[in-house]
């Protein structure tokens, strides 16, 4: 986990006295589970209930909710067994646990180890999709199989990718999610930061033709990957993070998650992850940390830590001060009040709170404010991971310790460690789990509205299976009023052999923006000519869908690509940061040519507010000498100098010496 003790001016003695003092005093079982719930405080209208309590489990690190309602939890009683004194406190390593509500009374019943072994130690990920359970501990990414359905492995586990940094560790591999793509998503922290092949030959090579490991080129610290369910096809779609948790999708496809600052810095951020993007936990070319001095930085150090001074990094949705940022989900039920419906809920375990992101567009992004779901002023509650199950019921593991993180706990005897799930639901609901029927289009298609990811997933799988004989089902599907069950019908449609650029082009002229950004995300998916469709979309009226535009035209070899860019960067109002990093993303590798036809699109008028900030952003042999001009009107603020200074450091060549030459003269001249 990330979480620590949080006590601002108390030094590290002091803390873990006051830990180890707090240990002492801590109770152990349901009873004591139970107590702790007269100190959470819930959402109006919810309540909160202990569904589990040691001996059930112990130190849950992450945890997934099955299409049945059952619990699995990864333990870490040995966590970080191989640095501290108190060794290895679970002989035969740890568990992955299923806890059981057999009568659907809110309470786990009954307890199954699905597996026990050294290799899964503090495992930071699980996810289970069907048949499958993919485990996430570094240095690699197993996956288990049930076939048979007894809730146990059949078996050692194979691995899906290998190599990854951080060993024990909490910055290494994260847990896997399931896309509406039929895609998975996972990141890794910037521990981790490399992703080798199944059988350790070598590192993996994206899509884009990179080496997924963290030497600038252009990857660094942490990052956001896709894949193929066999693990092929990988896109690096994030990096430059410090120690980003978990990555959550929702059903249009777009990525949200938290990431950690350098301890103690109230740096917290909450991330819109815009594909390709760069997020600015090091300075992009040196490497060089927040704390070392630069041209223009922030004062203030919380928005310092990113480099949010720096062309090319990516803005943040939120910054959340201090904390202990870990597991998140995207909430795509309606059991919970209304507020938390579609929206990001996330665990900090250093605040000791579970709270909702509520988002809603801000120009080509977001801006987003906080609701707390569960919060307490108890030092032991530290929620680590957060799930959702099939009625929409939402569960919260607690790793339950008054000092965990930092590479310390303060349960140093497996006799006395704790370990609890809640469960967070409206007043007096039971829960419930379907029955699936995945044997008929109809039935797939209700699993397929799940809230949960695991029936989600397992009724996406029946239907791509059926091909067009889902058709008919998921053309109905389409035609409901929740935009987000009609993006999984698309995606699955737009996998129908022969049906992909039909349904494409049926989104892309909906009038729902979230829908038409889907189906151009779908178009690049399945490898469709995205330029007939852009000639209209670069028009579009929401700066979101001309967002997905920029992203859309990274490295294509089309000739038109250039003219499309600069119709987009017409469109540009210059006070956009999400719009900024769009277009630079949209320009990589082609600057020069972009920067050309957007100079001559604006007919030589180019200083001007978005002329700016499209020059500030841009990395053209051109970009110097206009640079200097800027830099020597008078009507460019000292900041702004210091602002436009910077961007000099992401130029190169001798262009590059000649402005700064031109500037150093024109200085020293009478």
């Amino acid at each position: 986990m990330n979480s620590r003790i949080s006590h601002p001016g108390v030094g590290l003695a002091v803390l873990l006295a006051l830990a180890h003092s707090a240990h002492a005093q801590h109770a152990h079982g349901l009873a004591a589970a139970q107590d702790l719930l007269s100190r959470l405080k819930v959402h109006p209208g919810l309540e909160v209930s202990v569904f589990a309590a040691e001996p059930h489990l112990v130190n849950p690190c992450n945890m997934d909710v099955d299409a049945a309602g059952r619990v699995w939890i990864t333990e870490g009683a040995n966590y970080r067994s191989s640095f501290q004194k108190w060794g290895k406190l679970r002989p035969g390593g740890d568990r992955i646990q299923v806890l059981i509500d057999s009568d659907r009374d809110g309470a786990t019943d009954k307890t199954v180890t699905f597996y026990q072994g050294e290799e899964i130690n503090a495992a930071l990920g699980i996810a289970v999709l069907g048949d499958q359970v993919i485990v996430s501990r570094s240095p690699d990414i197993f996956v288990f199989e049930d076939r048979n359905h007894d809730l146990k492995a059949d078996g050692p586990p194979r691995k899906l990718f290998t190599g990854i940094g951080g060993v024990d560790h909490d910055h290494g591999a994260h847990a896997f999610t399931f896309g509406p793509d039929g895609r998975l998503y996972f990141n890794v922290g910037n521990d981790g930061r490399q992703l080798k092949k199944a059988d350790g030959s070598g590192w993996v090579v994206d899509k884009a033709g990179n080496e997924t490991w963290g030497h600038r080129k252009p990857y660094q610290q942490g990052l956001v990957f896709r894949c193929n369910p066999d693990g092929s096809s990988v896109e690096t779609l994030g990096w430059n993070f410090r120690n980003n948790y978990e990555v959550a999708v929702d059903s249009f496809g777009t990525l949200w998650q938290s990431d950690n600052d350098d301890d103690g810095n109230r740096g917290v951020r909450i991330n819109f992850v815009m594909e390709f993007g760069n997020y600015g936990y090091r300075d992009e070319v040196s490497g060089a940390g927040w704390g070392d001095k630069r041209t223009g930085w922030e004062e203030e150090v919380p928005l310092r830590h990113w480099h949010l001074n720096d062309p090319g990094v990516v803005p943040n949705l939120l910054q959340t001060g201090a904390g202990s940022p870990t597991g998140i989900c995207v909430y795509e039920g309606n059991l919970l009040p209304e507020v938390f419906h579609g929206q990001m809920i996330h665990c900090d375990a250093g605040p000791r709170v579970v709270r909702a992101y509520p988002v809603q567009p801000d120009g080509a992004g977001y801006s987003a404010r906080t609701v707390d779901l569960v919060s307490t002023e108890d030092n032991w509650f530290r929620p680590a991971d957060v799930a959702v199950g099939p009625d929409g019921s939402v569960y919260i593991a607690d790793w339950n310790d008054s000092g965990v993180g930092g590479h310390y706990m303060a349960d140093q005897k497996l006799e006395t460690m704790t370990g609890r799930v809640y469960r967070v639901a409206p007043k007096g609901h039971r829960p419930t789990a379907p029955t699936l029927d995945l044997t008929t289009a109809r039935g797939a298609i209700e699993a397929l509205k799940s809230p949960n990811l695991t029936a989600r997933n397992m009724g996406w799988t029946a239907l791509h299976a059926m091909g067009a004989k889902a058709e008919p089902e998921l053309k109905k599907l389409w035609t409901d009023a929740n935009p987000r069950f009609r993006a999984r019908a698309l995606h699955l449609l737009a996998q129908i052999p022969g049906r992909t650029e039909a349904w494409v082009d049926i989104a892309l002229a909906d009038r729902n923006p979230d829908l038409r950004i889907t189906g151009l995300r779908i178009a690049r998916a399945q490898g469709l000519d995205v330029i007939p469709r852009l000639r209209t979309l670069v028009n579009d009226p929401e700066p979101q869908v001309r967002r997905e535009c920029a992203i859309a035209l990274r490295h294509h070899k089309s000739p038109e690509m250039p003219a499309l860019w600069a119709k987009l960067a017409t469109q540009y109002d210059g006070k956009d940061r999400w719009y900024t990093e769009a277009l630079g993303i949209g320009a990589d590798r082609n600057w020069e040519a972009c920067l050309t036809a957007y100079l001559a699109a604006r007919g030589g008028i180019w200083n001007t507010t978005s002329g700016r900030e499209i020059v500030w952003r841009s990395r053209s042999k051109q970009t110097p000498a206009l640079l200097v001009k800027i830099l020597r009107d008078p009507s460019t603020t000292e900041k702004e100098k210091a602002r436009f200074m910077r961007a000099f450091d992401f130029q190169s060549g001798p262009e590059k010496d000649a402005a700064l030459l031109e500037l150093l003269t024109a200085s020293t001249q009478p």
